[in-house]
């Protein structure tokens, strides 16, 4: 079988299924890394330092929030199959107690909350295909990260789109998922403090 793997969203949003399916991509090798959206294969490229260390003060949080709520936290790369034309793996995944079920070899269904932290590779599919996507599947909050400009944007899902939540006084506190915050001033110092020094 050949395999068209894309490296970057689409202009425009497709407005039909791409032929590949969850049968397709469970049948590819482990490198290099894809994702399967909407029917589509895309190539995920390799992060940088900085998107690195976003990532790994992230985990730490939500690690934390885990253990103190009783949920799950998990990083990429995790397969989390959303319908059988998707399959991602976003950046950082938070799952509450309540939806531990969704828990096997892989995540078989909307987490309720992810996070990617956009990339020039991977920015448009992330507010596009990315965003769509969760929405429709139940994802119950997506945020978005931007390291460069040490940027959030907080969505939740009402009704199967999201909306924008704002922080108040610089703490995003989510109204879907009780005990889950973020203080950005603290997190910003913390990724600045573990991010590869200026060159």
């Amino acid at each position: 079988m050949t395999v068209e793997i894309l490296t970057e969203a689409p202009l425009a949003p497709p407005a039909d299924l791409g032929p590949y399916r969850r049968r397709d991509y469970d049948a590819l090798p482990d490198q290099p890394r894809c994702e399967l959206l909407f029917g589509r294969l895309y190539l995920l490229p390799s992060p940088t330092l900085l998107h690195q260390a976003v990532v790994m003060e992230l985990a730490v949080r939500f690690s934390h929030l885990a253990e103190v709520l009783g949920g799950r936290a998990y990083l990429a790369p995790l397969d989390v199959a959303l319908a059988d034309h998707s399959v991602v793996q976003p950046d950082v995944i938070y799952i509450s107690p309540r939806r531990l079920d969704i828990l096997g070899k892989w995540i078989e269904g909307a987490p309720d909350l992810v996070v990617e932290v956009l990339s020039p590779g991977t920015a448009l599919r992330d507010r596009r295909e990315k965003l769509a996507l969760y929405a429709q599947s139940g994802v119950q909050e997506y945020w978005m990260a931007t390291s460069e400009e040490r940027k959030f944007v907080f969505l939740v899902n009402d009704g199967g789109r999201f909306t924008v939540a704002q922080p108040v006084a610089g703490v995003y506190r989510s109204e879907k998922l009780p005990g889950v915050y973020l203080d950005l001033a603290k997190f910003w110092l913390r990724v600045d403090a573990n991010s590869p020094p200026a060159r």
